[in-house]
C-alpha cells in the first residue's frame, strides 16, 4: 500500500496539482477577506473570529465540491489515459489497493489545503487586530468538519472519475455540488442532510442566526449525529465505488 501510495504521488509530480489548489483557495480567501474587511469597518463591534470562521466555511460548500472534482479528476484520468487498467492484469497490484491509494492520494492534498486555509484564516486575524486568540475548539472543528465533508465528496467523486472516461462528467458533477452547497442555507435541515456538499455549512463552529432587524453569530458545536451521518455516506459511496470499479470491465 505505501508503495503504490508513493506512487501516486510520484505520477502526478508535473501535474502542477500543487500550483492549481494554491490559486483556487488563494481566490477564495481573498474573497472572504474583502468581504470581513468591509463588514468591520461598517460594524466595528462586530465578532470578528465568529464572522471569518462562517464566511469561511460558507464559501467551502461552493470552492471545496469544484476543488476536490479537479483534484480527484487529475489524480484518475491518467489511469484511463495510460491504460494503466490492462497493465494491472499482469502485476499483483490488485484494483482494490490502487482505488485506496488514489483516495488517500487525493485527500492527502486537500488536506494541506485545508490546512492553509486556517493558517491564512489566523494570520488576517493577527493583522486586523482581532480581540483575542482563536477559539483552538473552533479550529479544530473547522478542519475536522471541512475534513470530514471532502471524504465524503471525494469518495463520490473518485467513484464517477474512475467509472466513466470522460472527466466532464465528474467536473459538472463537482460544480453542481459547489451550488448546492452554496445554497445550502436555504434548505430546510431535513432536505440539507440529503446532500454531501451541504455538510461544509452544517459542520462550521459558528452559525448565522438570522432575527428582526439583523441577525447574530452564534457557536454551533457537531452534532453525533451529524458526524455519524457524513461518516456513513463517506463510506458507503467509497465502498460502492470500489466494488463497482473492481468489477467493471477492463
Amino acid at each position: 500500500m505505501i508503495t503504490t501510495l508513493g506512487l501516486e504521488f510520484f505520477k502526478i509530480r508535473r501535474k502542477n496539482i500543487g500550483i492549481m489548489m494554491i490559486l483556487f483557495l488563494a481566490i477564495e480567501m481573498m474573497w472572504t477577506f474583502m468581504a470581513i474587511s468591509k463588514t468591520i469597518a461598517r460594524y466595528p463591534d462586530q465578532n470578528a473570529w465568529e464572522a471569518i470562521f462562517f464566511s469561511v466555511s460558507s464559501l467551502n460548500g461552493l470552492f471545496m465540491p469544484i476543488l476536490s472534482a479537479i483534484v480527484v479528476s487529475r489524480v484518475c484520468d491518467m489511469e484511463h489515459k495510460g491504460a494503466t487498467w490492462k497493465m494491472l492484469v499482469a502485476t499483483n497490484v490488485g484494483r482494490g489497493q490502487l482505488y485506496a491509494a488514489k483516495y488517500v492520494c487525493a485527500n492527502s492534498l486537500l488536506l494541506y489545503g485545508i490546512l492553509a486555509q486556517m493558517i491564512l484564516m489566523m494570520a488576517f486575524g493577527l493583522v486586523k487586530g482581532f480581540p483575542g486568540p482563536p477559539s483552538g475548539a473552533w479550529l479544530i472543528q473547522f478542519c475536522g468538519g471541512t475534513l470530514l465533508a471532502t471524504l465524503a465528496v471525494t469518495a463520490l467523486q473518485q467513484w464517477i472519475s474512475l467509472a466513466i472516461k470522460n472527466q466532464a462528467f465528474a467536473l459538472c458533477l463537482g460544480m453542481l455540488g459547489g451550488f448546492i452547497g452554496m445554497t445550502a442555507g436555504l434548505f430546510p435541515a431535513a432536505v440539507r442532510r440529503l446532500f454531501i456538499w451541504s455538510y461544509y455549512l452544517d459542520l462550521s463552529p459558528v452559525t448565522y442566526v438570522y432575527a428582526e432587524p439583523s441577525g447574530s453569530y452564534m457557536a454551533s458545536p457537531a452534532s453525533f449525529g451529524t458526524v455519524v451521518a457524513v461518516l456513513t455516506m463517506s463510506v458507503l459511496f467509497y465502498f460502492a465505488g470500489n466494488i463497482h470499479i473492481n468489477r467493471q470491465e477492463i
